[in-house]
């Protein structure tokens, strides 16, 4: 018999998995967040001033807003060439990015007929 974690629908956990605690490798290229918890609330929003892409919202923003929701995923196997698969998981996120791949492969071929 299969051990249990095989099984189909069942989620083992990986090298990957999520622990809830914080990388220090990755906090040196992302947040300060010590720096972030220093900091007072005036500096924080001379900060906000100073971002270019940052502006307030009224109503009129939200009036056409709608929630959408992302695409359900299915799981499929497919069979990669070695190297390739090697270097797409260089990267974190490297089955989003593939599907983002093929997504701009496929619009960029939606007129085509097969």
């Amino acid at each position: 018999m299969k051990d249990a974690s095989s099984q189909r629908g069942v989620r083992k956990r990986t090298k990957g998995a999520a622990t809830g605690r914080t990388s220090k490798a990755r906090n040196a290229k992302g947040t300060d967040w010590g720096r972030l918890k220093r900091i007072g609330e005036a500096e924080i929003r001379k900060g906000i001033e100073a971002d270019p892409e940052a502006r307030a919202t009224d109503e009129e923003f939200w009036k056409n807003a709608e929630v959408v929701w992302p695409a359900r995923k299915e799981i499929v196997t497919m069979r990669l060439d070695a190297d390739l698969l090697r270097w797409f998981r260089q990267q974190r996120g490297y089955q989003t990015r593939i599907n983002a791949i093929l997504r701009a492969y496929m619009a960029a071929h939606a007129s085509d007929s097969y």
